[in-house]
């Protein structure tokens, strides 16, 4: 009787993960397969793609000096922007969770009215509002802040777009956290004697900390791989890993190279994960 029950909690497990198993499979570990042979292979100039014999000369070129500033601008423009994104969308959630009331849906729906158009759309309308005499830089030249030029093709334009296009991602973990904390606490601190800077450094932050550390995660890695926005908002002086690989899939048909800076960069959001996972429960 314990056999038959086991074995059919067994082919139930398998019923259920199979599918995911299966599209997991097909899509991601067949293809992260593929790019990392390529990685290992001979680039053949005749073609875009790569061939044996397999070598190491890929990563020894992705691992080359030149390319460290390239890495050091694309890890500074994930940690600007995830800082950023934090200062932005603590308030928010705060104000949502704490004060939204009857309105939180409607206020979390405008929080996520970006995606309702393509991300894409969406970084062309701030290469629109960053160029030249467009609206920011006649907005700006008016106070006397103005740019010869305009503000696109810098790094402030790369973090600008950086943190419209993930800014949902800190806001909703810290809407949970921010629910999910006990706000009496702070009233509490404030009878014990403590002020509004001590009680949100003692019991406010520790208190929504998961979420502060999910959002970040849900920032950082996607920023630290994104090539659309530095590509559209930057310039050759803004190339990011992400953009760089890019290129080398594209016009630098250097196919080898661009799946070693891949896998490179997947190693370094493990690292990442395997670092968040050290921290604490995740709220999500």
């Amino acid at each position: 009787m314990n056999r038959a029950l086991s074995r059919g909690r067994a082919l139930a497990a398998v019923g259920q993960l199979g599918p995911a198993t299966v599209w997991l499979g097909m899509f991601l570990v067949a293809p992260l397969a593929l790019v990392v042979q390529f990685s290992f292979a001979t680039r053949d100039t005749g073609a875009a793609r790569a061939v044996l014999p397999w070598t190491t000369l890929p990563y020894r070129t992705a691992l080359d000096p030149a390319f460290l500033p390239i890495f050091w601008r694309t890890l500074g423009y994930a940690v600007v922007t995830t800082l950023t994104c934090l200062v932005l969308a603590f308030p928010l959630a705060w104000f949502i969770a704490r004060h939204g009331g009857r309105f939180r849906t409607v206020l979390l729906a405008l929080v996520l009215l970006p995606f309702w158009a393509s991300y894409l759309v969406r970084v062309y309308a701030w290469k629109a509002l960053l160029d030249d005499g467009g609206p920011v830089d006649r907005l700006l030249g008016a106070v006397g802040l103005g740019r010869d030029g305009g503000y696109l093709f810098t790094d402030t334009a790369v973090v600008l777009g950086l943190v419209y296009g993930f800014l949902p991602f800190m806001v909703l973990p810290l809407y949970v956290a921010c629910v999910r904390f006990d706000h009496q606490l702070v009233e509490a601190s404030y009878d014990l004697g403590h002020g509004r800077l001590s009680t949100f450094v003692r019991v406010v932050l520790p208190g929504v900390l998961p979420g502060i550390l999910a959002g970040s995660l849900l920032v950082l890695v996607p920023a630290a791989g994104d090539f659309v926005t530095p590509s559209l908002l930057g310039g050759v002086d803004q190339s990011t890993f992400g953009s760089v690989i890019d290129d080398q899939f594209g016009a630098g048909n250097n196919w080898p190279l661009g799946s070693a800076m891949a896998v490179l960069l997947l190693v370094l959001v493990v690292f990442v994960l395997l670092a968040r996972g050290r921290r604490g429960e995740d709220v999500l």
